[in-house]
């Protein structure tokens, strides 16, 4: 079979293919995050960009391709998640502009496109590191180049794209240190290799259900569940609380001391919550309760593996909030006199946790996307955020290292002038917010909260989700981790030892507050323990204390 010419059809099946190949494998690429932390989600935001291209290429009936792929990269810009979702994004719209205005494409047309497509994701990261996802599309495009020059076969110029991202995706540890010494390749590059072994199943002639199975999403049944009588209940009829949603990776010596049966779990679960569903296969068990005890379901479910894809939700906001929008759909529009007056200024932030909202809201925020760890707003969430904060220069603090190139992207596509402050946490945003000079230009303000980032030490707690080693930390599997400045400092099996070792790498001579943000499993008895250890230990230093509520981290940790 010798395929010379691809048209708008040809490529709108390898779209499909290529999403639902990254769909099933999103949940392995999740579990390549380097740090063993419950928060890996380069599979999901990658899949949920690609879900977004996808689903504009499927209501496209365009033969040409070079309007398909016009559309296919307007879905990944708006839909782009994280940093490996915004990466996806641009070596695709350099893809589409490369083939702009054609019908059909050649080998040559088809090899140049990935070419152009590496050039213009390049161009979008601020530092290119190698042994990621650039350099497994680097050496791809390359490799593609190579064989459209010998023939004009696209199907075997697609072969050879995958054989090298294979092979690149191979040496990623070998240009990234921190990947061999945690034992994984890069995750971005295997979710790209999974879209273009897709994209290779398409040109082979296979159908959609050769890839992916038909069967009811636990999304689709998730939002069954949430939708089956939200607007005829009240808020504090809601009996539990949390919407708790997990997967578990099955591991044998787990397995082997406490044998997994999808029934008898499931009525374990469904003695502590509602709207249970569990669906399990040979590698993985997937889980959604309704609880008031979301620790105590992973908890549970650590007999069994390792915890990925965590997702906690506060259904009583979430509740007052759609019942708050049902009333305003039914209530009669504001006349265009009645709408409140553009600001000059609106401060656009990203945070999880109803109490870290709050604490936003309080220090001048204007509109909070909620997302963080595990759930990372796109860059159409964030466009809309700067939309609806209603002000002529917008500010936006990610608050997340994973959504700074979405916001930035977002800043290009919004009408407003946007700047963004790049903080990478909580605690950093804190600061950025407290510099806030309404009385100043947009630039200086960037300016002056950028430096303010260098003023906070962050510090986070969490658990390991597996055994590693990284900077000569042994880390093993259900050890408490301490986190400063994005590097791991401590890793101890008791919760308020590795809080103390954390504190101390934090708090030098200089230090005069010290903020503890509390999670949703933070208890109040330990929280006492803890202020009254740093009162004692460091008497110089003030405490605060806040309620975040947000999910993963026990305790956000602040020093200034």
């Amino acid at each position: 079979m010798s395929l010379t010419v691809l048209d708008g059809k040809k490529f709108a099946a390898m779209v499909a293919l290529g999403a639902a190949n990254l769909s099933k494998n999103a949940a392995m690429i999740d579990a390549l995050n380097v740090f063993p932390v419950p928060d890996g989600d380069t599979g999901t935001n990658m899949n949920l960009t690609i879900t977004s291209g996808a689903k504009e290429v499927q209501q496209n009936t365009s033969a040409d391709i070079g309007k398909v792929a016009q559309v296919f990269s307007r879905g990944l810009l708006m839909g782009a998640r994280g940093n490996s979702g915004v990466i996806l994004s641009q070596l695709f719209r350099g893809f589409s502009k490369s083939i702009e205005g054609k019908a059909t494409i050649t080998s040559v047309d088809f090899a140049k496109a990935f070419e152009n497509g590496v050039e213009t994701a390049y161009k979008a990261v601020m530092k290119p590191i190698e042994g990621t996802i650039l350099t497994v599309a680097k050496d791809a495009a390359r490799r593609a180049v190579k064989s459209a020059k010998k023939n004009d076969d696209l199907l075997l110029v697609m072969y050879e794209i995958v054989e090298e991202a294979k092979v690149s995706l191979d040496r990623t540890p070998d240009l990234l240190p921190v990947l061999k010494e945690v034992g994984v390749v890069d995750s971005g590059g295997q979710g790209l290799l999974t879209v273009y072994e897709g994209f290779l199943s398409a040109l082979e002639g296979k159908e959609l259900s050769e890839i992916s199975p038909q069967a009811p999403s636990m999304k689709d049944m998730v939002n069954a569940e949430h939708h089956k009588a939200q607007l005829h209940m009240k808020t504090e009829d809601i009996h539990y609380g949390y919407c708790t949603e997990f997967m578990v990776r099955f591991e044998d010596d787990k397995i082997k001391k406490a044998p997994f049966s999808e029934d008898e779990f499931r009525n374990e679960l469904n003695q502590h919550g509602d709207s249970l569903l569990v669906v399990a296969d040979e590698e993985l068990v997937k889980v959604h309760i309704h609880t008031e005890q979301p620790g105590d379901m992973l908890s549970l479910a650590q007999r069994f593996g390792s915890l990925i894809n965590i997702k906690i939700e506060n259904m009583r906001e979430q509740h007052s909030a759609i019942l708050e929008s049902d009333r305003a759909m039914h209530e009669p529009a504001a006349s265009p006199a009645a709408k409140s007056e553009k600001k000059e200024y609106g401060i656009v932030t990203v945070a999880m946790g109803s109490g870290i909202k709050e604490l936003f809201t309080s220090l001048g925020a204007g509109y909070v996307i909620e997302g963080g760890q595990t759930m990372n707003p796109s860059t159409e969430d964030i466009v809309k955020a700067i939309e609806e904060v209603n002000a002529e220069k917008v500010i936006v603090l990610p608050n997340n290292g994973n959504i700074v190139m979405a916001a930035e992207q977002a800043a290009t596509v919004a009408d407003q002038d946007v700047a963004i402050v790049r903080s990478k946490n909580v605690p950093q945003g804190m600061a950025a917010l407290l510099a806030f000079n309404p009385a100043v230009n947009l630039k200086e303000n960037q300016g002056r909260m950028t430096e303010a980032l260098n003023h906070v030490t962050s510090g986070q707690l969490t658990h390991a989700v597996r055994d590693t080693s990284i900077d000569g930390i042994e880390i093993k599997k259900g050890d408490f981790m301490g986190i400063m400045n994005g590097k791991i400092v401590a890793s101890m099996p008791d919760q308020t030892e590795a809080l103390h070792q954390l504190i101390k790498e934090m708090v030098d001579e200089d230090s005069e507050i010290l903020t503890l943000i509390t999670g949703e499993d933070a208890t109040e008895e330990e929280t006492k323990s803890l202020v009254q250890y740093i009162e004692e230990t460091y008497p110089s230093v003030e405490v605060e204390v806040h309620l975040g509520n947000q999910p993963i981290y026990p305790y956000i940790i602040s020093v200034e």
